[in-house]
């Protein structure tokens, strides 16, 4: 019985230590990125991101969770724009806008609690066509944090189909307000 066990003891070890080599084996970083074409012109788009109270109206977390309890600070937008937001389903966070360029980009910082350094993310306006191509960006360093680095291995798989979304939500806004 006693070898049995050690057996047993000497499987768990190794299934163990063989978890913790594939995790530290994953990338430490993470990146997301999703692009749509808004047939409207970058300063009709621009408001709709820059403006931190208008996120409620295109993000697909907010909608997901129109209970969320949000509180701004600093300039309503630009550099230092801020919003805090708590939700069950959602998780807690806050975003702030780091740099902007009007009609062009916004360059922010991203944290949700528990989940160790912050990301950061842009959204970038480019001229294409008669239009404006709208790119959504975020991207993280799991700093050798080992939940990180599991998060960032399914973060494209994660976060991306919520970046379709808004970009699809802020598509419809933009082209018919």
């Amino acid at each position: 019985m006693m070898n049995i066990i050690k057996w047993l003891f000497g499987i768990l070890v190794l299934v163990v230590l063989a978890v913790v080599v594939l995790v530290w084996s994953l990338p430490n970083e993470y990146n997301v990125s999703r692009s749509v074409v808004i047939n409207a012109p970058a300063a009709k788009i621009y408001p709709m991101i820059a403006i931190t109270k208008e996120w409620k109206n295109w993000s697909v977390w907010n909608q997901r969770d129109p209970a969320m309890l949000m509180t701004y600070s600093g300039p309503a937008s630009g550099v230092g724009a801020e919003w805090r937001w708590e939700s069950k389903s959602q998780g807690n966070g806050s975003m702030k806008f780091l740099d902007v360029v009007q009609d062009q980009k916004i360059v922010y910082e991203l944290s949700f609690e528990g989940m160790g350094k912050p990301s950061s993310g842009k959204l970038l306006l480019t001229p294409e066509g008669n239009g404006t191509k709208v790119t959504w960006t975020m991207h993280g360093n799991a700093d050798g944090n080992l939940k990180m680095r599991l998060f960032g291995a399914v973060m494209d798989k994660m976060v991306g189909p919520d970046f379709e979304a808004g970009l699809a939500n802020l598509k419809r806004n933009a082209e018919h307000k």
